[in-house]
Parts: C-alpha cells; sequence; structure tokens
C-alpha cells in the first residue's frame, strides 16, 4: 500500500502494486459494511480512512451528534415519458442493496425517512437526461436514492446540487445486463455546505456504467463512489473533475471491487486548487480479487496547483490477488502551473489571464467532453472560467 503524503506544488507521488495474502489495506475498510451505525466506532482522525478529513468541519455527521433540522433539501425531479419517479418508505425492498462502508453512511441510512427511485424500464432508450435537482434549505438532511435500470436499457442522468445544506446521503445505481448509465454529479454548493456522500453501482453482466463527478462548491466535500460488479463482462469508467479555492476541502475517495471475471474499469480524475488552504484528497483504491481473472483496469489522478497555500495529497493503491489479468497499472502527479505554457502563449500576443484560463481549460477539457451534454458542458466551463477571473 502506499503510504499517502501531503505533496508540495512541484512533487510527483505515486502508488504501490501488492500482491495481498492475508494482510490489510486501505481497500479493506476498517470495519465490515454494515447498516447499523454502532458497528462503526467515532472516528478520531487517526483512522486511515479519515486522517485526511477535518473532522471538526464534518458539522457532526460522524459522531451522531447532527440530526435534521430546518429545511433540509428539496428535491426536483424531471425525467422523460417513460421513466418512474417514485417516492417510498425505508421498508422498499429496493433499498439497501449496497452497505454503508462508513459511520457516515451507516448514520445516513438510518436516519432518512423517504427515499426517491428512479426506473428506467428494460430495453428503453432515453433521448434526454433525467435531472435530479438537490437544493440546499440551510438546514440538516440525510438523504437515499436509487436509480435502476432494466436490461438493455440506456440512460443519462445528471444530479445537480446547489445552495447551503449539511446533507449525508447515499445514491445506489443498479444496472441490469446489458444496460447503459451515465451518470454525472455536480457538487456546487455555496460556501458553507457540507456534503458527504457514498455512490455505489452495481454492475450487471455486459453493462457499462459511467461516473462523471464535478466538484466546485462548499465548505466540506467528501465523496465516496463505489463499483462492484454483479457478473461478468461489465465496463466502468469513472472520471472527475474539482476546483478547491481557498478553505476549502475536497476529498474523492474511491473502490473499484474487481469480484467477477473479465470486467473491465478506467478511473481518471483531475484537479486544480487556488488559495491559502485550499485542500483537494484523492484516494484510488482498485481490488482484483482471486475469483476476477481477465481484469484490466488502470487509474489516473493529475493535479495542477496555481497558487501557494494550496495541498494535495493523492494516493493511488493496486491490490492484486491474482495473476491472471489482462492488466492493471495507476500513475498520480501534481505539479505548478507550467510557466513555459504560458510564456508560450504570451510569446504569441495572447494576454496573460487569457493564457492562464486556455491552459486550464485545456487542462480540463478531455473530462468535461466525457459529460455529453452541451448545456452542462458550457455551465461547467464557464464555472471553470469564473474560478479563475476571481484568481486575477
Amino acid at each position: 500500500m502506499a503510504e499517502a503524503q501531503n505533496i508540495p506544488a512541484g512533487s510527483t507521488t505515486a502508488g504501490s502494486i501488492a500482491v495481498a495474502a492475508e494482510s490489510t489495506v486501505a481497500t479493506r475498510m476498517s470495519a465490515p459494511p454494515s447498516f447499523d451505525v454502532a458497528d462503526f466506532p467515532v472516528p478520531h482522525g487517526r483512522e486511515e480512512e479519515w486522517r485526511f478529513t477535518p473532522l471538526e468541519r464534518l458539522a457532526g455527521l460522524h459522531d451522531g451528534t447532527a440530526s435534521a433540522t430546518g429545511e433540509g433539501v428539496r428535491v426536483e425531479i424531471e425525467a422523460p415519458e417513460g421513466v418512474t419517479v417514485e417516492t417510498v418508505g425505508r421498508d422498499d425492498a429496493r433499498l439497501g442493496r449496497a452497505k454503508p462502508v462508513d459511520r457516515v453512511a451507516a448514520q445516513a441510512y438510518s436516519a432518512f425517512e423517504k427515499a426517491a427511485v428512479v426506473t428506467v424500464p428494460k430495453e428503453t432508450v432515453l433521448t434526454e437526461p433525467v435531472r435530479i435537482a438537490v437544493h440546499g434549505e440551510g438546514g440538516v438532511a440525510f438523504g437515499h436514492q436509487v436509480i435502476e435500470l432494466g436490461a438493455f436499457a440506456e440512460a443519462v442522468v445528471v444530479i445537480d446540487h446547489s445552495g447551503d445544506a449539511v446533507l449525508a446521503a447515499n445514491v445506489d445505481y443498479v444496472l441490469g445486463d446489458g444496460a447503459k448509465l451515465t451518470v454525472v454529479s455536480v457538487q456546487d454548493w455555496d460556501e458553507k455546505a457540507v456534503h458527504v456522500a457514498q455512490h455505489n453501482a452495481l454492475v450487471g453482466r455486459d453493462a457499462s456504467f459511467k461516473s462523471v463527478v464535478v466538484t466546485f462548491g462548499g465548505d466540506l466535500v467528501r465523496l465516496h463512489p463505489r463499483v462492484e460488479y454483479t457478473a461478468t463482462g461489465g465496463t466502468a469508467e469513472l472520471f472527475g473533475l474539482y476546483f478547491t479555492d481557498a478553505g476549502q476541502h475536497h476529498e474523492h475517495r474511491l473502490l473499484v471491487d474487481h469480484n467477477t471475471p473479465h470486467c473491465t474499469s478506467n478511473v481518471a480524475y483531475k484537479g486544480a486548487l487556488q488559495g491559502q488552504n485550499a485542500h483537494a484528497v484523492w484516494i484510488g483504491d482498485v481490488l482484483i480479487q482471486a475469483a476476477a481473472e481477465g481484469t484490466d483496469t488502470y487509474e489516473l489522478n493529475r493535479n495542477l496547483v496555481l497558487t501557494d497555500g494550496a495541498r494535495v495529497d493523492s494516493v493511488p493503491n493496486l491490490e492484486i490477488e491474482t495473476g491472471e489479468i489482462t492488466g492493471a497499472g495507476h500513475a498520480s502527479a501534481t505539479g505548478r502551473f507550467d510557466d513555459e505554457q504560458l510564456f508560450y502563449l504570451m510569446a504569441r500576443g495572447i494576454p496573460a489571464p487569457e493564457a492562464r484560463r486556455l491552459v486550464v481549460r485545456g487542462f480540463f477539457a478531455e473530462l468535461v467532453q466525457q459529460i455529453g451534454l452541451p448545456d452542462v458542458e458550457e455551465r461547467l466551463i464557464a464555472k471553470i472560467e469564473a474560478e479563475l477571473e476571481a484568481s486575477v
């Protein structure tokens, strides 16, 4: 397992490849997954999965002192014809197919009252996206959502977070055989918001799952995307971009659990940081279990530090329990803004502020293009440029 480091601007770090026997590594949580909050001890910041998180900024989500207050969040769902949208109680059998892996996720599962279930019937191919707006109304909320696709269905889902709230949530993506799902999760919270969530993808036989996570706002955002394959032939692509400003803490902790033969995964996250005490954390865990022969996987993290005072912790981990794989690799790098690129553009008559925007826009371009929705792509590019304008 790779030991995480505080990486100054200009440094590069990478994880390690470990052939595991019975040792415990970062991909194995300190406690088994459970729906019971009591099964998880209150974190103190020394645990591997919590050591980068400023617990004092979690507003009590980690220790049980947070309770639903105020208006919480308002959820609005727009879905094309043929999609079923339901609000269900805790006893619905479609809930709880993926277990929480830490105390906050367990707290969210035990505390929500109603869940939203979005169902795309089998063989339905949507030509318009499902749009879910989660708007914070200033209180504390616990949420649960399920997005389920039947066999050979195809859909794009956009989940847009905005406003001010303290939110702990679980989101389950369930893909039937041959289904194709693209999910774009945008975290554009107000500056004081706290958002902690576990995203669970259950990928069926020959199904394709694409996740694009975009994080801009919030005081603290801690997301835990996870992928598990329920049959052979599944494909998962996890893309992400984050722009972390002064004082913000953005943390993305991924786990791809290759537990089934002949499945593939590709992970690529990029981040830019600016301002004093801007802190980004990226943990990429890929586990290839003994039964997962024929696995093909790769994970990448790149970080661009735009100013002094920003900090990045980037840790890719790859655990392999079988030698019968197609391929496996990972890479991580963090560096300062490239002055040579800036000079090249300025030497051709482009003013420094515009040249700076072009370089950062190019850095993020390949991930933004993965979204495939022009209105969302244009909005995110505009947001990136607005962030850069604020720093000039």
